[in-house]
């Protein structure tokens, strides 16, 4: 026989694996095919991603760079031909929408070559095809009823909050790298400044001395 209480104890537990399943499904990345990855991106070195993508399909690449340096990349997008369908500069964020023209692996490439010491921190978003619709149109006879529009609506409101989300998280993140960055470069400036304080001090105490210091003359006497 239960207890008192334990079938508020296993609903309890019910409710918290079901809020742990819900997370997980919706950690899984959907038919899209939306990929989000920031990455460490070194010094004279170049990183290439790729991605199978068939023909017909619309693609978005978007990209920026978190930290390190003048907050810039160079970025370059390649068809399976290796034809290139975008190259852009020492650019610190873009974002690129583009059809694809084929089947086949598709490859873009992230370079911080031109860099000699500085390393980057790298975010992409790379979204192959569209999300399905939550409520497929075939084998549908009726259209959809008023829940089924808000649940659209709401699903709908829930991605633009994901995007804005993300470009929030971003702007932090970047802000607050140039802040310790700005930090350090003032706790250097402040020691640098300190040290020649107290060089400058000692040196007047020892200029000050020797003006104020007896000098001993020395006489000689000549003899007849």
């Amino acid at each position: 026989m239960a207890r008192p209480g334990s079938a508020q104890r296993w609903a309890a537990a019910a409710g918290r694996w079901g809020c742990r399943l819900l997370a997980l499904l919706l950690l899984v990345p959907g038919p899209g095919g939306a990929s989000e990855i920031t990455f460490e991106l070194p010094d004279n070195a170049k990183q290439c991603f790729y991605e199978d993508i068939a023909q017909g399909t619309k693609c978005t690449l978007e990209f920026q760079v978190i930290t390190g340096g003048h907050y810039d990349v160079d970025c370059r997008l390649e068809d399976p031909d290796g034809k290139v369908l975008y190259k852009e500069m020492k650019k610190q964020y873009d974002s690129f929408t583009f059809t694809a023209s084929r089947n086949g692996t598709y490859k873009f490439c992230f370079s911080n070559e031109f860099s000699t010491f500085t390393h980057k921190t790298v975010y992409f978003d790379f979204q192959v095809g569209e999300d399905p619709p939550l409520f497929p149109s075939e084998n549908r006879v009726s259209a959809l009823t008023q829940m089924e529009s808000a649940c659209v609506s709401i699903h709908e409101a829930l991605k633009s909050v994901i995007d804005y989300q993300t470009h929030f998280r971003l702007r932090e993140a970047q802000g607050r790298s140039r802040a310790e960055d700005l930090n350090t470069r003032v706790a250097y400036w402040s020691v640098g400044e300190a040290l020649i304080l107290l060089v400058v001090s000692i040196g007047q105490v020892f200029l000050l001395k020797s003006f104020f210091s007896d000098k001993r003359t020395t006489t000689t006497r000549v003899g007849s």
